[in-house]
């Protein structure tokens, strides 16, 4: 197995006096889907949240491609290749989709040409985004803008790209489209770190999972071995 490129040691955030997350350890190898899954509160996106700068770490060592990257801003990570797709979508709806889509690349220095070429790129998995292209992001509906929202990330040229929540309010047969595209991305060589409160379909992607309560780690293992486990069944999928 190859370095990963991700390596989390006992990280932990506290809101106050409320521990978040109690130290978990975790890690994310080269060209897979891993999934972070559990139930709502179960602290997740404070999980994503604290790898990307967003919120402060009481303690902990974050390690991406070997770079102690721990205290590091938001837009630092950024550049150095680690990419957020936010819960919510946070698209800029006051914006057109082109607007949005060209902002995801803000951090980059290369040309024109190449930018165009990546939004092509992102026609292709989202060709909806095209035919909406110089249309407020507003006026998009919830799937279209977590297109939108995943397209802006890619953008960015990311080599780790985190997704918190990428089902979150949509229909079922939305949900499906885009955890397809996910695996789409994925065999083009992108790493992916989803974290879901979908169980079921995160694990059928996943090639390695880690069932997160109440801030700690309780089960991994590979996304197939834990969607036939018994007790994961019971407690998630309705077993």
């Amino acid at each position: 197995m190859s370095r990963p490129m991700l390596e989390v040691q006992d990280l932990q955030v506290a809101y106050g006096h409320i521990q978040a997350v109690k130290g978990i350890s975790l890690d994310l190898q080269p060209g897979e889907i891993t999934t972070l899954v559990g139930a709502n509160g179960a602290g997740k996106s404070t999980t994503l949240m604290a790898l990307s700068g967003l919120v402060k770490k009481a303690a902990g060592q974050v390690l991406f491609e070997g770079e102690d990257i721990g205290r590091w801003s938001p837009h630092r990570i950024v550049e150095r290749g680690m990419v957020q797709v936010a819960e919510g979508r946070a698209t800029l709806t006051t914006l057109t989709v082109r607007e949005n889509l060209e902002l995801g690349g803000y951090t980059r220095r290369d040309g024109k040409a190449e930018r165009e070429a990546d939004l092509d790129r992102v026609f292709a998995l989202f060709p909806r985004l095209k035919e909406r292209l110089d249309g407020l992001a507003g006026n998009l509906s919830g799937g279209e803008q977590q297109m939108l929202a995943i397209g802006r990330a890619l953008m960015a040229r990311p080599r780790l790209l985190l997704l918190d929540e990428p089902s979150m309010g949509l229909a079922p047969i939305i949900v499906q489209d885009i955890f397809r595209t996910l695996r789409e991305i994925n065999a083009q060589g992108l790493t992916i770190f989803l974290v879901e409160q979908n169980v079921r379909q995160a694990l059928k992607i996943a090639h390695r999972a880690y069932v997160l309560e109440t801030g700690r780690i309780v089960v991994s293992g590979r996304g197939r071995d834990l969607l036939d486990d018994p007790k994961v069944q019971e407690a998630y999928l309705g077993g």
